[in-house]
C-alpha cells in the first residue's frame, strides 16, 4: 500500500513550530511538552499500528517569516506527515495558503482566527486538510448568543467590539446567529485600546438591550466593562473565554459587584471522566500536569492519534487521513465532542459558561456545563 510522506513501516513524523524562545515559551514550550508526553504513552504501548510516533519541532520566536520557513522546510525537506500544534495567530496567517495549497493535514490550532472557520470545506483549498479545536471566535460568537436566549431568555442583543481580528470575529459569529434567531442585535465598534469605550458605553445604555456582549479580548474587556459601570449600566455582560482568567477578575470584580453580573465562555473541563483522563495523563506530563497549555498539546496529540488509530490496516494517505477525521465525532480527552463531518470545520462546538465570583479560586466559577448550540437553545421557538 502507498503511504504518504512522513508515514513508514515503523513510524510517523509529525512536527511544528512553535515559539520556544521569548516571551511566548511559557505558552509554546508545555503546548509542545503536551504533545511529546501524549506521543510518549502512545509509543510506550507499542504505537499506533505498529508504527511509534516521531515529533519534529523548529523554533519560530513567534515570528510569521521564520514560521513559514520551517513550514517549507518541514513540508519539503523533512517530508513530515502532518503538523499537530500551530501555534499563534500571525504564523497560522503567515502560513495558511501554503498549507491549503499543499493539502498537508494540521491538527490543533493554537488560535481561534476566523480564517479556520468553514461551514463546509470539500477541498485543500478549502481548508478541508486543517482540524481545528480550540474555540474559532465565530464559533464562540454564535454560542455566546446561544447563551443568552436560551440561559436568560434575552430578545435583544448589544455588543461592543474591538475593531482588531479578536473582535470583528467574535462579532461576526454574534452577528450570524442573531440573524438566524431573528434577534434585534446592535453593535458597537471601538479601538482595541478601548479609548472611546465611553460611547458605547453611552449607546448601550441609551438602547437598553437584554443582554450585552462584550467581543473584545484581555487588552480592552476590562476597561469596556469598568466604562459599563461608570456608566451605572445594569445589564448582564458575556465575554469571551480568553477572559475566563483570575488576573481580569481581579480588575473588574471592585466595580461589577451590585451592578451586574458578568458571564464567560469555558471550553475545558475536568470533571467525572474528563477527572480521570487528567490523572491519566498526569502521569506522562510530569512537572506541567496542572498546565493548561501542555493539556491543550495533549489534546492535539489524541485527535491526530484518534485518526490515525481509524486507519489501522489501511494505507496512511492525507485522503484517507481526513476521511477518518470526518468518519464520526471525537471526543475532547478534557472537553466536548467535535465534529468534523461534511467538512464542518468550527473548532469547539460544546462551551461552557462561567460567572464572575470573587469567592471562587480563579474568580470564576461555573454554572452550566459543556453544551452545542443545539442543546442550549432546545425548546426555543
Amino acid at each position: 500500500m502507498e503511504q504518504a510522506q512522513g508515514v513508514f513501516e515503523d513510524k510517523i513524523i509529525v512536527a511544528n513550530s512553535a515559539a520556544t524562545t521569548g516571551i511566548f515559551a511559557t505558552t509554546g514550550d508545555p503546548l509542545n511538552a503536551g504533545i511529546r508526553a501524549y506521543f510518549d504513552m502512545v509509543n510506550a504501548g507499542g504505537g499506533i499500528d505498529g508504527r511509534r510516533l516521531v515529533f519534529l519541532h523548529e523554533d519560530d520566536a513567534y515570528e510569521p517569516s521564520r514560521a513559514r520557513a520551517a513550514l517549507h522546510r518541514f513540508m519539503q525537506e523533512r517530508k513530515v506527515f502532518a503538523y499537530v500544534g500551530h501555534f499563534g495567530a500571525p504564523a497560522v496567517q503567515a502560513t495558511l495558503a501554503d498549507i491549503h495549497a499543499s493539502g498537508m493535514p494540521v491538527v490543533y490550532f493554537a488560535t481561534g482566527i476566523g480564517e479556520l472557520y468553514k461551514e463546509k470545506a470539500e477541498t485543500a483549498m478549502d481548508g478541508a486538510c486543517c482540524f481545528p479545536i480550540q474555540p474559532i471566535y465565530i464559533t464562540e460568537g454564535r454560542v455566546m448568543v446561544a447563551r443568552a436566549v436560551g440561559n436568560f431568555g434575552a430578545r435583544s442583543i448589544g455588543v461592543i467590539q474591538t475593531m482588531d481580528d479578536t473582535g470583528k470575529d467574535l462579532g461576526a459569529g454574534v452577528k450570524m446567529a442573531c440573524e438566524k434567531l431573528d434577534l434585534p442585535c446592535e453593535i458597537f465598534q471601538i479601538r482595541a485600546d478601548a479609548w472611546d469605550a465611553d460611547r458605547a458605553a453611552e449607546g448601550i445604555k441609551a438602547r437598553q438591550p437584554d443582554f450585552v456582549i462584550v467581543a473584545a479580548a484581555q487588552a480592552a474587556a476590562p476597561e469596556i466593562i469598568r466604562t459599563l459601570a461608570a456608566h451605572h449600566v445594569r445589564i448582564p455582560v458575556f465575554t469571551t473565554y480568553l477572559n475566563m482568567v483570575l488576573t481580569l477578575a481581579q480588575q473588574i470584580l471592585p466595580v461589577t459587584e451590585g451592578m451586574f453580573p458578568v458571564y464567560a465562555s469555558g471550553w475545558l473541563n475536568y470533571e467525572e471522566e474528563r477527572g480521570k483522563n487528567l490523572e491519566a495523563a498526569s502521569e506522562w506530563l510530569g512537572d506541567y500536569a496542572m498546565n493548561t497549555y501542555a493539556h491543550c498539546g495533549w489534546i492535539g496529540a489524541h485527535f491526530l492519534c484518534e485518526g490515525l488509530r481509524r486507519l489501522k490496516g489501511h494505507a496512511v494517505t492525507w485522503e484517507s487521513f481526513r476521511e477518518a477525521m470526518e468518519e464520526r465525532p471525537i471526543m475532547n480527552p478534557f472537553g466536548g465532542m467535535i465534529d468534523y463531518a461534511r467538512g464542518r470545520r468550527l473548532g469547539t462546538q460544546e462551551m461552557s459558561m462561567w460567572k464572575l465570583d470573587e469567592k471562587a479560586l480563579i474568580g470564576w466559577k461555573e454554572v452550566d456545563g459543556l453544551r452545542s448550540i443545539g442543546e442550549i437553545l432546545r425548546g426555543i421557538a
